[in-house]
């Protein structure tokens, strides 16, 4: 499970409609529906109840929605970290230099 998985799970559970939530990944459903099942599967629970009228999330979805969204802010915040840290230290470089 990756970054973008936890990406994927969340506009499904936010949009809690495939189609919807692919468009708004810019990607096909069919590979979005895989990417979920492939997740559940490497879980073993099911996040999402999917019936004719609709998606819902499960408990477990609820719960994993949460954590996931609480480690895609911490991703992205050490991102950004980082690259400041990486912006900084090459200025303080450059001033050393000349």
């Amino acid at each position: 499970m990756n970054i973008r998985h936890l990406r994927c799970f969340i506009a499904v559970a936010e949009e809690l409609h495939f189609g919807r939530a692919a468009r708004r990944l810019h990607i096909e459903q069919s590979p979005l529906s895989r990417t979920i099942h492939q997740m559940e599967a490497d879980l073993g629970v099911s996040l999402l109840d999917r019936s004719p009228r609709g998606v819902r999330l499960t408990l477990a979805g609820q719960v994993f929605l949460e954590e996931a969204r609480r480690v895609l802010l911490a991703f992205e915040q050490a991102r950004t970290k980082a690259r400041a840290a990486a912006k900084g230290f090459g200025e303080q470089r450059n001033r050393k230099c000349t």
